[in-house]
């Protein structure tokens, strides 16, 4: 492929990045880690495109050509290993939301800090790549070595994808598994035939695949508990309600956290998140994978649940009580987690929208909370 097909190539893939840019910033969930890395792959490969097209500039005898030859091929091996270590601490987030990074970026710093001795050792002795006196460019001896740090890398994130492919949502887990495949094509591609280097625009349709199945999906999740938004809710609900039948509803649980201000002022607000964090895994605990819960408000949660039987709506609610007393029973800290719950199941017959089921559902919730007072 000449320059100018791959200036055009490399400027869409440009173009793509910047649209899912700019759809990623009108998320919610700006100050979430996950999205930070996100953001920081587009961010690289549109660095490493920009350099791509200097480093395309080969033979050309214009003395800035030389000059812009040498810097993008330059910072390209530099940045190489840069995309896929993001994209393991990415993974490991998707993975273990709540376990520090930490334990993986000094490795990864360690990994990149060797590749970037090699292509500063490379400006002498030629080793991943050189460049002659008519600015051609050439493969060094250990270019080779170059890929396998990449292919190691990713290797490592989908194996890490496959060993905990239960913990994740299936969309999620086939779009984490796919990310690895374009690229690795691409890497095959380049290093079987000569001159051609489509890396970077495969990373561009995996990182479009994360998006759309990912991070986009993550514009409906509550950052902080991992559970879906209120936003999220009022659609889930309304939709809810139009397929409901007179012989099939749903039931809703409005779960308010008791004595939340008190462990927010005594304990401080980390300790109020750990909190909110835990409440959501308890009531996740408590439901099937097909119902849904929301962060409705500061420390209220909604469930939505397919049941539409009061008994097993009960026995719900029952679990739920138990499971938080057991977590009581076996918790380390100086405060207990308590909650007041109003629940009902949809009646067909009051054709109650959205709205009005939400403040029925919170009327029991209040209900219920007055009566421990």
């Amino acid at each position: 492929m000449d320059l100018r097909g791959n200036v055009i190539i490399n400027i869409y893939s440009i173009a793509i990045l910047l649209i899912i840019g700019f759809h990623s910033f009108k998320n919610d969930e700006k100050k979430s880690y996950q999205y930070k890395l996100y953001i920081m792959m587009l961010n690289v490969t549109i660095i490493s495109l920009i350099f791509d097209i200097f480093g395309r500039l080969d033979g050309m005898s214009s003395p800035i050509y030389p000059i812009l030859n040498n810097i993008g091929n330059f910072l390209n091996f530099t940045l190489n290993l840069l995309l896929p270590s993001i994209w393991l601490l990415y993974v490991h987030n998707q993975i273990f939301p709540e376990e520090s990074t930490k334990k993986l970026i000094y490795p990864l710093m360690f990994i990149n800090l060797i590749n970037f001795t090699l292509v500063i050792l490379t400006q002498f002795f030629g080793w991943y790549y050189f460049i002659d006196s008519n600015n051609i460019y050439h493969r060094g001896p250990l270019f080779n070595l170059s890929a396998l740090f990449i292919i190691g890398l990713l290797l490592i994130a989908f194996i890490k994808i496959i060993r905990n492919r239960k913990v994740l949502v299936k969309s999620h887990y086939l779009s984490l598994l796919f990310f690895a495949i374009p690229p690795l094509i691409g890497l095959a591609l380049q290093i079987i035939i000569y001159g051609v280097s489509i890396v970077l625009n495969s990373v561009v349709l995996s990182l479009l695949i994360v998006f759309i199945n990912i991070q986009n999906h993550n514009m409906s999740i509550d950052y902080l508990t991992g559970v879906y938004n209120r936003k999220k809710l009022e659609s889930y609900l309304d939709e809810k309600i139009s397929l409901c039948t007179k012989h099939k509803t749903f039931s809703a649980i409005m779960v308010d956290l008791n004595n939340f201000k008190y462990i927010n002022d005594n304990f401080g607000h980390y300790k109020g998140d750990a909190v909110l964090q835990v409440s959501a895994k308890i009531l996740n605990s408590c439901i099937r994978s097909s119902d849904f819960i929301a962060r409705y408000g500061g420390d209220e949660f909604f469930v939505v649940l397919e049941t539409y039987n009061l008994k097993d709506l009960e026995m719900i609610v029952d679990r739920i009580k138990m499971t938080v007393k057991k977590y009581n029973q076996s918790s380390n800290q100086p405060y207990e987690i308590g909650f007041s719950m109003g629940y009902a199941v949809y009646d067909y017959d009051a054709n109650m929208k959205t709205e009005e089921f939400e403040r029925y559902i919170d009327g029991l919730m209040y209900e219920n909370k007055k009566s421990k007072l």
